[in-house]
């Protein structure tokens, strides 16, 4: 033993028992710094999947509006054709009408051309 430092048995033994708690004290696990706004991967994984069926559901949506608007343009034009045609037949049938008017004009015209031929 070393007589320069004096150390006694007791004192070995506190030095000992220090040396022991500093390993342990190495070994204990330390305190983690956690986030304030810490969320699980679970939590994320809900949050992705919830976000991923909004988007097919906007998705699945805008193809049903743009289905519907194409049926809806179908369905006008549809109808302007067939307007298109009707019109188309009733100027056909007034011109007929005139056509007709004009020719009983004329025809009463010329009997009362010949009536007045004859008195």
């Amino acid at each position: 033993m070393n007589e320069i430092q004096r150390t006694g048995f007791s004192e070995r033994l506190k030095t000992a028992a220090d040396a022991k708690a500093a390993l342990l004290e190495k070994l204990r696990p330390k305190p983690t710094v956690t986030a304030a706004n810490f969320q699980s991967r679970a939590e994320l994984r809900a949050v992705e999947l919830e976000q991923v069926r909004q988007a097919r559901v906007e998705a699945k949506a805008a193809k049903v509006q743009a289905a519907a608007e194409a049926a809806e343009a179908a369905r006008q034009t549809d109808e302007a054709i067939a307007a298109a045609a009707l019109d188309a037949k009733r100027g056909e049938r007034k011109e007929r009408k005139a056509l007709t008017k004009a020719e009983q004009k004329t025809k009463r015209d010329a009997r009362y051309a010949a009536r007045k031929a004859r008195n």
